[in-house]
């Protein structure tokens, strides 16, 4: 069978992929990489997503073995009026060891100094898969809405009470896990990355 090693030791990542595949009925398994030495240390210099989401799956892809693939993948926030900002340094807005109350705070000081009516965002996540024979693909997913100048909810994660996707009126923090994971930057980005997974096992 398959195994698809994510390059992240966040359990729920590895829950969330396992999860979409297994609705799929794709024999895959999806592991993290703590079940091949844990993840190479990676700095992440690139100006781009997929710049560094390469970077991490280029370290882990030599790892995975004959058949098997690495996953790796990078996101954030992007405020229209900020250039673009926070976008790759979106978990460290704030400092290097930022929490997500302080990126949040530094946020919402930038945001106040925006007009309602020009305060459109997205998150973006870039996914690349990758194999030992360095054969890879890369998947983006796109979450267009906009920014508030508060926090409200206390679902999700990161910038999530900040953002309200379009087509809504509740923030990410306040929409849940069942809206999210149907909408989001990173289930667009996983949706296509199923695709073609799905692809390959009927052509073979």
């Amino acid at each position: 069978m398959t195994t698809v090693y994510l390059a992240t030791d966040n359990p729920h990542k590895v829950e969330e992929l396992s999860a979409m595949f297994e609705r799929e009925a794709l024999a895959i398994q999806v592991k993290s990489a703590d079940e091949i030495g844990g993840m190479p240390e990676v700095e992440e210099t690139e100006q781009t997503f997929e710049g560094n989401a390469m970077l991490k799956v280029e370290a882990l892809a030599s790892k995975v073995g004959p058949g098997n693939y690495a996953l790796a993948d990078d996101s954030g926030l992007e405020v229209d009026a900020l250039q673009g900002a926070p976008g790759v340094i979106s978990a460290r807005f704030a400092g290097e060891d930022a929490t997500d109350i302080q990126n949040l705070v530094k946020l919402m000081i930038l945001v106040s100094q925006i007009p309602e009516k020009k305060r459109g965002a997205q998150f973006v996540c870039s996914l690349v898969l990758m194999n030992s024979e360095g054969f890879s693909e890369s998947y983006l997913g796109i979450c267009r809405g906009v920014v508030i100048q508060e926090s409200r909810g206390d679902e999700g994660f990161g910038y999530d009470p900040m953002f309200i996707p379009g087509g809504y009126e509740l923030t990410f923090g306040e929409l849940g896990w069942d809206v999210k994971s149907n909408i989001s930057h990173r289930a667009r980005a996983l949706q296509q990355l199923v695709s073609w997974f799905r692809k390959q096992n009927k052509s073979g």
